[in-house]
């Protein structure tokens, strides 16, 4: 695509830095007796909300520029991935630790 290697490298571990700083944090702000976890639902609802909601506007920007088989393929491939994250979500909260 005419993209530096090293400069997508680069972005590829700064970003994977910062989302473990996030996780990080998360986690933290979850320890918080009664409120930590409202907290991390209040943040972290939204943000999946948030990504969804950019999907559906590069998609129909994508779309108008003739992109058509990309855009199902890429979509499939996040409704996969929300899928799988509820999926971890639910099994986490009914199957006990202990």
């Amino acid at each position: 695509m005419g993209i530096d290697e090293k400069a997508v490298v680069f972005f590829t571990l700064l970003l994977g830095l910062f989302t473990q700083v996030f996780s990080g944090l998360g986690a933290l702000i979850a320890l918080i007796p009664w409120i930590g976890p409202f907290i991390i639902k209040v943040f972290t609802i939204p943000f999946f909300w948030i990504l969804n909601a950019l999907g559906y506007f590069v998609s129909v920007l994508a779309i108008k520029k003739g992109y058509t088989k990309e855009i199902a393929s890429s979509r499939v491939l996040t409704i996969a991935l929300l899928t799988g994250i509820v999926i971890g979500y639910v099994l986490g909260h009914v199957i006990p630790l202990r």
